[in-house]
């Protein structure tokens, strides 16, 4: 199975994390950001990825660390658990409507760190979540799991089907991406992805 467990600990964060990208969906999500968890919940489930998380941050200031730093856990842990990326599928996408909103997503695990952002959002906030939160979580977790990630707003007015949207998206597409061929390729004309 491809598994991974990182530990970072930092003046602003304590995190503790475990992927399972041959996983279902189990989630044991505890951030201390009641929203973020809502979306890490529903990446797990839509990308059948086995995830626990949990987090002590300086929430007191605001919950940019703490989503900023499980970003970059969760980057890590995929580049972990994908290795060199042998018999990996490497593209995925998806358009995927979440009520009003739709959005797309297209990832490819290139072994460069690239986020593509065209997600305008209606509102500042979604209860006391920053929206502007949600595109520093997809840059984290691009640089640190060495993918491009391309998310883009099709439609939408809601603010919290949009960022739903786009957790859940991403979650479709790297669900593809780190699939498995059946082979023992670098599915890389160079030879190697990372």
């Amino acid at each position: 199975m491809r598994e991974s467990h990182i530990r970072r600990k930092t003046g602003e964060t304590d995190i503790t994390l475990t992927l399972n990208l041959d996983g279902t969906g189990k989630h044991d999500i505890q951030t201390g950001v009641g929203f973020f968890d809502h979306m890490l919940t529903g990446f797990a489930r839509h990308g059948s990825f086995d995830l626990t998380v949990t987090c002590s941050g300086d929430t007191w200031v605001d919950d940019h660390h703490t989503v900023e730093d499980v970003g970059i856990c969760l980057g890590d842990a995929f580049a972990q658990a994908l290795g060199e990326m042998r018999g990996v599928e490497r593209f995925g996408h998806i358009l995927l409507p979440m009520d009003e909103s739709l959005v797309l997503a297209a990832v490819d695990l290139s072994g460069r760190g690239m986020l593509c952002w065209d997600v305008p959002m209606p509102t500042e906030k979604v209860g006391t979540f920053d929206t502007e939160l949600a595109k520093e979580f997809f840059l984290a977790f691009t640089r640190r799991a060495n993918c491009t990630l391309h998310l883009r707003k099709l439609a939408g007015e809601n603010s919290h089907h949009l960022i739903e949207g786009t957790f859940k998206a991403a979650a479709r597409s790297l669900k593809q991406a780190v699939a498995l061929t059946g082979g023992d390729a670098i599915p890389s004309t160079k030879g190697m992805l990372v």
